[in-house]
């Protein structure tokens, strides 16, 4: 799906734990410089990635480098993967190399109650996440020299260390887990998955600060009417 000139979403079918979902994997797409992937979904999805980017008439040899946005497995699940058949650059904020490296268990852990009701397979992901090694730590502010200029931005609170991008050429937001989204509406994040939600008020209240014409997060998609006055709207929005 064609967001802008340089931004694909790459929508991807799964099942969370409370049942069917979409994951909206970016795509930033330059002549020059090859793309760069945004998130990687759950473990198993580096299919689903290759064929979504056939659909748009690329393939997985076109990603030069992977962004995450924070270490959740839905976000790192297929990164082992993807740096194995690309042998892409990996590339996060300072605060999540070690959860994407698995220096340190992920920041969110199942309770015991929530692990005496996962299968097998699953407790065995969150007892060995996926993993790879970053190949360079993203400063706040940073501007890549891609697709016209993608600023980095950094907006903690769903983690430690998470962080958004900016497609300045294009105006989108690629949001991360900092936002959700409903029919085209922004949302707050998740409350039950965002460690410090005042923390996440105050990343949303940056955001807020950009010339934005679109938003796509991660949970909900596209968000493209009056981004930048929903942006403003949430931020002001007394935190819990």
């Amino acid at each position: 799906m064609k967001i802008s000139d340089h931004v694909y979403a790459l929508p991807l079918d799964t099942i969370m734990g409370s049942g069917p979902s979409v994951l909206f994997v970016s795509l930033i797409v330059d002549d020059v410089h090859g793309a760069t992937l945004v998130d990687t979904g759950v473990p198993g999805m580096k299919d689903k990635i290759g064929a979504a980017m056939e659909n748009i008439g690329m393939s997985l040899s076109d990603i030069k480098r992977v962004i995450i946005t924070h270490h959740d497995l839905d976000h790192i699940g297929s990164l082992p993967a993807i740096v194995e058949a690309t042998g892409a650059r990996v590339m996060t904020s300072g605060g999540e190399v070690p959860y994407v490296q698995g220096d340190l268990p992920g920041q969110k852990q199942p309770t015991p109650e929530m692990r005496a009701g996962m299968s097998p397979q699953m407790l065995a992901v969150f007892d060995n996440p996926p993993k790879a090694k970053v190949d360079q730590v993203l400063q706040d502010g940073e501007r890549l020299d891609i697709a016209g200029g993608v600023r980095v931005v950094y907006t903690p609170g769903h983690t430690v260390g998470h962080m958004s991008l900016f497609v300045e050429a294009d105006g989108v937001v690629i949001s991360g887990d900092a936002l959700g989204s409903h029919d085209g509406t922004l949302t707050l994040p998740w409350p039950q998955g965002t460690a410090d939600m005042p923390e996440a008020l105050r990343s949303i209240a940056k955001l807020a600060q950009l010339p934005a014409k679109a938003v796509l997060a991660y949970h909900g998609g596209l968000v493209n009417e009056n981004a930048t006055q929903q942006l403003q709207a949430l931020a002001a929005q007394p935190s819990a």
